[in-house]
């Protein structure tokens, strides 16, 4: 499947381990960040965003001036549908009015829902939460701490051995550095990536990156493979350039432009790497 393939570049988050517990925890920091008063209406909320019965979903992406959620087209970045916060849906000539052009997610105004740590936070926004960031940190903290149980996905480390041997391998992930020496430090797998790097503001960066990385290796797009979780953030930025991609679809999305290879987990690619 890789053999035409010499520059590999993975996410962290969701990718490299599959844990989800701490979005809970980081929906009760975000919480906190209320006046008590709207405590339980944004519990209700976000219980109907993790139940699946919530027009706030992963694979949308919420703004925040209009409080409405969107879906776009991978490829071209266009509104196809879009919806109030109470889920009613928006005509198409509302559509063209408020999204004339493509839209560009960036953290503020209009923010990419590609994984579970988008939820709660497109929660909090609505509720007029404006410092998310505090919420985001107290997690990490809680996710460096012995009272998270991270769990090891296994022959990830040997996996990742065996492709370093054969191929270059970058992680390019949203995380801080710390927070990166820390969770690789836990998941075995310290010392692995020939690259780190940290902070990378994915999704309005991705293709600065990804461009970035070609051009620093020279290699062609047709050499690279980017490897995650979340669609907008590490497929679609690739998929623009013309890099080889491996969606990790643990939610089962539904991107009908997508014909790359899916898998649910990292896992049922690894025998793919160690056959290298």
């Amino acid at each position: 499947m890789f053999n035409q393939n010499e520059y590999f570049i993975f996410d962290l988050d969701g990718t490299l381990y599959e844990d989800t517990n701490h979005f809970s925890y980081y929906a009760e920091q975000l919480k906190n960040e209320l006046d008590k008063q709207h405590w339980d209406a944004f519990e209700k909320e976000y219980d109907l965003i993790i139940s699946g019965d919530h027009a706030v979903a992963i694979g949308r992406i919420y703004d925040v001036v209009r409080d409405q959620i969107v879906r776009v087209d991978s490829s071209s970045m266009k509104v196809i549908e879009a919806w109030t916060w109470q889920g009613e849906a928006l005509d198409q000539d509302q559509i063209s009015s408020d999204y004339p052009a493509p839209i560009t997610c960036d953290f503020e105004t209009m923010i990419a829902i590609g994984d579970g740590w988008w939820l709660p936070n497109a929660c909090a926004k609505h509720f007029g939460v404006v410092d998310t960031y505090s919420a985001y940190e107290k997690t990490k903290e809680y996710m460096a701490g012995s009272d998270f149980q991270l769990t090891r996905i296994p022959r990830l480390r040997q996996a990742l051995l065996h492709l370093k041997g054969k191929k270059q391998i970058c992680l390019l992930t949203n995380s801080q550095e710390d927070d990166v020496q820390r969770l690789l430090n836990r998941l075995d797998l310290e010392g692995i990536f020939d690259e780190i790097i940290t902070e990378a503001r994915k999704p309005q960066y991705t293709s600065n990156h990804f461009s970035s990385l070609l051009k620093k290796h020279n290699y062609s797009p047709e050499q690279c493979v980017s490897i995650g979780d979340n669609f907008i953030n590490e497929i679609a930025p690739a998929l623009r350039l013309g890099i080889k991609t491996v969606f990790i679809d643990i939610n089962e999305l539904d991107y009908p432009e997508y014909d790359g290879i899916k898998v649910q987990s990292i896992s049922d690619i690894l025998d793919d790497f160690l056959s290298l």
